[in-house]
């Protein structure tokens, strides 16, 4: 696993363009004796395993894809593509779900069929819903599906997990101000954009602190102030953009109401046009009870229960598995990186690293769930 992992960090690929990393994962499946479906979904992967007649499924996804950020780490298998990295620890989950894969192959140590799910293009929101629109649960029905993701900051040989929602929903947001430019001398013969969108800017951080139920979290970021003004040219136009997190669909639903609301009254006051747009490209991953309890009874055999908790605070990050975890039960299990080093740095960071310590816990985790779930005593 760490030779493989290692192998995907000298090659990472983007999003919709791991042509040499889903071939590399078909031949390895193949090579391990699995069913191997290429092209799901763009250069998603599918491998099936099965053994015996139950007819118990379970589904167990990774994603492929790297960042655009240069590596600015030293270890000896630093990304070999300028401006390309694996940032976010994907080269780890494939080869852990590769681990898993091959071991299960060897031993057969399960009743039922397992579905080995390599997805592309997670860090745009667009893979999953993409293997899925190429009929993935339909050609490759599971009863529950599972993912993975590696924490930095949490001790390597710990899990986490939660029912209800454990990553929140991203949405980005385009206001478009069209004012009245003019001289910076004569600011009355205009209408200022930058005072405008200033304005907007300000007012958009009430949402958070009065408009929502201190209970419920969410967060409002202004991340771009585009303006066509000048040294002494007074702006006629602006372009805010910016990102909103939400765990639940009310509140999603909620900051864009408010976004919507307080832009229409600042453009009003002013007597200037505006236009909101907003997207919700991920939707928060809401786990299952069922599915929860399976990765708890899994992780605790692992390392121990102590070593794993099923409360956990949700994260604040987005991740594509929502897609898959609102078509079928599913788990979001969060998965310690380590607390010192490269590998506690933040995710996306240009010096961070996957732990390959980690790997043998992970690839531990789903061969345990796999022989819990689809156990030769069930039927």
């Amino acid at each position: 696993m760490t030779g493989w992992r290692h192998d995907f960090h000298l090659h990472p690929e983007l999003g919709f363009e791991e042509y040499q990393t889903s071939s590399k994962v078909a031949d390895l499946l193949t090579d391990f004796g699995l069913s191997v479906h290429r092209g799901i979904g763009g250069t998603g992967i599918v491998g099936i395993l099965e053994n015996g007649k139950s007819t118990r499924s379970i589904g167990l996804r990774a994603d492929m894809d790297a960042l655009p950020i240069e590596e600015t780490g030293n270890c000896s298998y630093s990304s070999q593509q300028k401006g390309v990295m694996h940032a976010c620890g994907h080269d780890g989950h494939t080869s852990m779900l590769l681990g898993a894969a091959k071991y299960l192959a060897d031993n057969k140590s399960f009743e039922g069929r397992v579905v080995f799910i390599f997805q592309p293009n997670e860090e745009h929101g667009l893979g999953a819903s993409a293997m899925i629109e190429a009929g993935l649960f339909e050609r490759f029905d599971v009863d529950d599906v599972y993912g993975i993701h590696n924490i930095p900051g949490m001790p390597v040989g710990t899990f986490a997990m939660r029912t209800g929602p454990i990553t929140a929903s991203e949405s980005l947001f385009e206001i478009k101000i069209n004012a009245q430019g003019g001289h910076a001398a004569l600011p009355h013969m205009g209408v200022d954009a930058i005072i405008v969108g200033t304005e907007i800017v300000q007012s958009l951080q009430t949402i958070v602190s009065r408009k929502l139920n201190p209970s419920l979290n969410g967060v409002v970021s202004v991340t771009e102030f585009i303006t066509d003004g000048k040294r002494n040219v007074l702006p006629g136009s602006a372009i805010l953009k910016g990102d909103a997190r939400a765990l639940s669909t009310e509140v999603n639903e909620t900051i864009e109401a408010r976004i919507r609301q307080i832009v229409a009254g600042i453009s009003s006051a002013h007597g200037v046009k505006t236009e909101v747009q907003y997207d919700t490209l991920f939707p928060s991953v809401i786990n299952t009870s069922t599915p929860v309890i399976a990765a708890h009874r899994a992780a605790s055999k692992i390392v121990g229960p102590k070593e794993v908790d099923n409360e956990c605070e949700p994260k604040l990050f987005s991740e594509d598995f929502a897609h898959m975890a609102a078509t079928k039960p599913g788990c979001f299990v969060l998965m310690g990186n380590g607390i010192q080093g490269v590998n506690a740095k933040p995710l996306h960071s240009s010096d961070y690293d996957f732990n390959d310590e980690a790997l043998s816990y992970g690839s531990s985790f789903w061969v345990q769930l796999v022989e819990q779930e689809l156990s030769r005593s069930i039927e």
